[in-house]
């Protein structure tokens, strides 16, 4: 008995050497496996790694033998994340505003522990962030699984939202209010997390940041059907929703028409997606039309591209435009 526990052991260590100390560029034979196995207090012998090596195989490990002249030695190929996809969810992480500093780094560190020793290092070294600022609602997590589960179980919350104010000359305070929603769907735009809902005191769709929501209490009560506050029916189509509002700014979706430069046609792909309709307006420009929230987000979005986006319709909004631009003119008039 004590000889097949030992045997599920070695295979254990054996298993966690292979993971955690060898790649493409990090081999081992099978007698640096038996020093390695021996190290760890644990009896080997070089012709029963073999033996080993086979049976992890047949569990699933893509355990290669190296081939090129001078390295004869085993290494783990395929794992469950490769570099590349380790590196784009750890940048993501980082990246993101709604995670405070502490859960980035226990979640950067959960996922290189997919990769080797060496590769981990490697790919720490090279990580590079712009710094910004991160939250400090350590509750994040907590947050978002109560949110999940009322959106699950469709019923309403009741949650305490932080919003800043100032308060004097160089300083700011925090102001909270407690609001009964439906909570329909999460969604993560512009970096930052938000619960897209509908507060029971209007007949609309809101949403509000995640990391600025402090506490969350799920109710009996169930929610409000979206259909009854917007014109989704029979799917609540978050997607829809966060391409429609610029800069997560709500507003009334209209049929927009915008004149733009050619030179900006990746950049209206990029942001309306390939099933946006475009046509030709002129050897210089194109006509795009499509669907959007008409709010101070739009607006912004817009007269960052100066006079090379013109708003063809609709008239309200190109009076907003209007409006805009005179007040940025008498904000800088000389």
């Amino acid at each position: 008995m004590a000889g097949v526990q030992n045997s599920k052991l070695k295979l254990l260590v054996l298993a966690d050497i292979f993971e955690k100390q060898t790649d493409e560029e990090h081999t081992f034979t099978a007698n640096e496996l038996c020093e390695k196995l021996q190290n760890a207090g644990i009896p080997a012998e070089r012709k029963s790694i073999y033996k080993d090596i086979d049976v992890l195989r047949e569990f699933g490990y893509d355990i290669i033998k190296c081939t090129e002249k001078g390295n004869t030695g085993y290494f783990l190929g395929e794992r469950k994340f490769q570099e590349a996809e380790i590196r784009l969810i750890s940048d993501a992480v980082q990246a993101a505003n709604f995670i405070s500093p502490n859960k980035t780094a226990e979640l950067v560190n959960k996922f290189e522990s997919f990769l080797s020793e060496n590769q981990s290092k490697i790919l720490h070294s090279q990580v590079y962030v712009e710094k910004r600022p991160k939250t400090a609602n350590e509750r994040i997590y907590y947050i978002i699984s109560e949110l999940d589960k009322a959106i699950n179980k469709n019923l309403k919350v009741n949650i305490l939202y932080q919003k800043r104010k100032i308060t004097d000359e160089f300083k700011t305070a925090t102001e909270e209010k407690t609001h009964k929603v439906s909570p329909y769907a999460l969604i993560w735009s512009n970096d930052n997390y938000y619960l897209i809902c509908n507060n029971e005191k209007y007949d609309n769709l809101m949403h509000v940041r995640i990391d600025r929501i402090k506490s969350v209490n799920v109710t009996n009560e169930k929610s409000r059907h979206f259909s009854e506050v917007s014109n989704y029916t029979n799917k609540f189509d978050a997607a829809d929703y966060a391409n429609k509002s610029f800069n997560m700014f709500s507003g009334e979706p209209k049929p927009i028409q915008l004149i733009c430069n050619n030179d900006l046609l990746d950049v209206m792909l990029d942001r309306f997606g390939k099933s946006v309709k475009i046509q030709k307006n002129d050897e210089n420009s194109f006509i795009l039309r499509t669907n959007a929230a008409v709010s101070e987000g739009l607006i912004a979005w817009i007269l960052q591209f100066g006079a090379r986006v013109k708003v063809k319709s609709p008239n309200d909004l190109i009076y907003e435009i209007r409006k805009a631009v005179d007040e940025l003119a008498e904000v800088y008039k000389l």
